[in-house]
């Protein structure tokens, strides 16, 4: 007799440290499984109870307290459908990285996370112990074995799961957007399907957390390693499956399987997805954005508009004797455009009392990056005064390629709350533009084809201070992303000489980096928590 589990996969966006309303969020998506969809088993994402990643939190006292009261609430509560949920699971002596099935107030099954990921932005065996045991249960005459994350990554999770008994694996995850992540998550799901030849259901979250960005992308792959369901990228939903029990094994039944996002797209949408929960999550009324009339204050702007509103998003433009009239009018057509709120402020007036009140301090000399920095600065000054008074966050500008190389002022430009653009290389910001253009009008076009410049000196261009951009970002990305050593940079082709210069750049300002704020991880390796190289440090670069 065949045999069917109808199962919701519920791609959610969970807020860290919000137990309360990440339980009501979790009873509430029970509930709508049960009664509108028919559901017998609803299934949530790793650490859905607390959110991911707690971090410290997890040590804090009041948190477990909360969990545990959660979690008994969820179990109580939910009735006539079965739901799988993910929480951290304190003893006397340790922490687990846990999930649970429940149903009707009882467990039918209980797992801790096997393997601990403990690499890029990943912490877990500063907080976690491993667990040692599979877990199966059986629902409507189908035996369906579970997993965490980070077991789908190897081998022996799933293949002792299968020994135990288990027809399908359901694997629940926080797995944080990359710009391969979706293709290399379907990839090595494809390989445990061929190692125990049984279908997986891999359901993530959705969502933006500090640096991190969650991009859902739950997939169903069945036997013989085809994807036969894909929920959407970065969206929250409920999703339903039906896994059929017959003689020659469980086979998924769906009938939706969404494309995977190209590159530009992917990247954008993180990059909204990113900036609108950091702004929303911390409810912020809206944002200012210093728009320079420049090509990386120009897609902030637009990003801000795309994640929030145009309403929610005011711009002001700063100029002062090195502004260009091409600049002040693209900005201000810019404006018109998107439609959100634009001022301008000179700073003249600003500079000249600054440079004064220094005068008697500093004596005469020839202007210098001191100057050019008192600008950034007043800018800076000014964009937190508008941000203070009416509680709108600041979101700074700078780049990647920027950030690399110090290429941005202290409590200037750097000054905000958040970068969303932080982990874009300039190569990159072109492209976005480009593509965010192709949706609809948004940056003038002559952003766009213009040689970039911060306009603080006369007829400045980046390349004075910086190899071309072409040069430049293959150089860091060999560097940030992969490591690699001078040698193995410059047999990519480049020049010693220029690839040292720029490794040295790098090592300097790390200082800057660490007092930049937070913005989107999208490379597989972002300035931040996944970048940890010492500020003090006596490395030297072979010449």
């Amino acid at each position: 007799m065949d045999h069917n589990v109808k199962i919701a996969l519920a791609q959610v966006d969970l807020a860290v440290g919000d137990v309360a309303g990440n339980t009501e969020k979790i009873i509430a998506y029970a509930n709508r499984a049960r009664d509108e969809l028919g559901a017998d088993l609803v299934v949530f994402p790793e650490l859905s109870v607390c959110g991911y990643p707690p971090e410290d939190l997890l040590l804090h006292a009041g948190l477990r307290h909360g969990v545990e009261k959660a979690v008994r609430e969820i179990r109580d509560e939910i009735s006539g459908i079965a739901v799988l949920v993910g929480f951290p699971e304190y003893d006397d002596k340790n922490t687990f990285n846990a999930c649970a099935v429940y149903q009707n107030g009882k467990a039918l099954a209980h797992y801790r996370k096997r393997r601990l990921p403990n690499y890029s932005v990943f912490d877990e065996e500063r907080y976690f112990t491993s667990g040692k045991e599979p877990s199966v249960f059986t629902l409507n005459g189908i035996c369906i074995g579970l997993n965490i994350c980070e077991d789908i990554w190897s081998s022996d999770p799933i293949a002792s799961s299968r020994t135990a008994g288990a027809e399908c694996i359901i694997a629940i995850n926080g797995s944080p957007y990359e710009t391969t992540s979706q293709s290399r998550r379907e990839d090595e799901t494809r390989r445990r399907v061929s190692e125990v030849q049984i279908p997986i259901v891999y359901l993530n979250m959705v969502g933006g957390q500090d640096e991190l960005v969650f991009d859902g992308g739950s997939f169903v792959m069945d036997a013989n390693g085809e994807v036969c369901f894909r929920a959407p990228a970065f969206a929250e939903g409920l999703h339903v499956i039906v896994l059929r029990g017959t003689e020659s094994g469980v086979v998924p039944e769906v009938a939706e399987c969404t494309a995977v996002l190209d590159f530009e797209s992917s990247v954008y949408t993180a990059l909204v997805t990113g900036t609108r929960d950091y702004i929303n999550k911390h409810d912020f009324s809206g944002i200012i954005v210093g728009l320079s009339g420049g090509i990386d204050s120009a897609l902030v702007a637009t990003i801000a508009c795309d994640a929030i509103g145009a309403d929610r998003v005011r711009a002001v433009m700063m100029p002062f004797r090195y502004t260009s009239d091409m600049s002040q009018e693209d900005a201000a057509e810019q404006a018109a455009t998107l439609g959100f709120r634009y001022d301008v402020i000179p700073i003249g007036s600003m500079y000249e009392a600054t440079v004064a009140l220094l005068k008697p301090v500093l004596g005469e000399s020839e202007p210098d990056a001191t100057e050019e920095n008192i600008q950034a600065r007043c800018r800076g000054l000014l964009l937190m005064a508008i941000s203070n008074k009416t509680g709108r966050m600041l979101l700074t500008t700078g780049n990647k390629s920027e950030m690399a190389v110090g290429y941005a002022t202290l409590y200037g430009d750097m000054a905000g709350g958040f970068a969303p653009i932080k982990d874009c290389t300039k190569t990159l910001v072109y492209k976005l533009s480009r593509y965010r253009n192709k949706l609809g009008d948004a940056i003038p076009e002559r952003v766009i084809e213009r040689a970039p410049s911060a306009e603080l000196r006369p007829e400045q261009k980046d390349s004075d201070s910086l190899p071309d951009y072409d040069i430049l970002d293959p150089i860091l990305e060999a560097f940030i992303e992969e490591d690699l050593s001078v040698a193995e940079i410059t047999a990519r082709g480049f020049d010693r000489d220029t690839v040292i210069d720029i490794l040295e750049m790098v090592k300097r300002n790390e200082y800057k980096r660490r007092q930049a704020p937070p913005g989107v991880k999208i490379s597989a390796r972002a300035f931040g928590r996944d970048w940890r190289y010492p500020i003090t440090s006596g490395y030297q670069f072979p010449r």
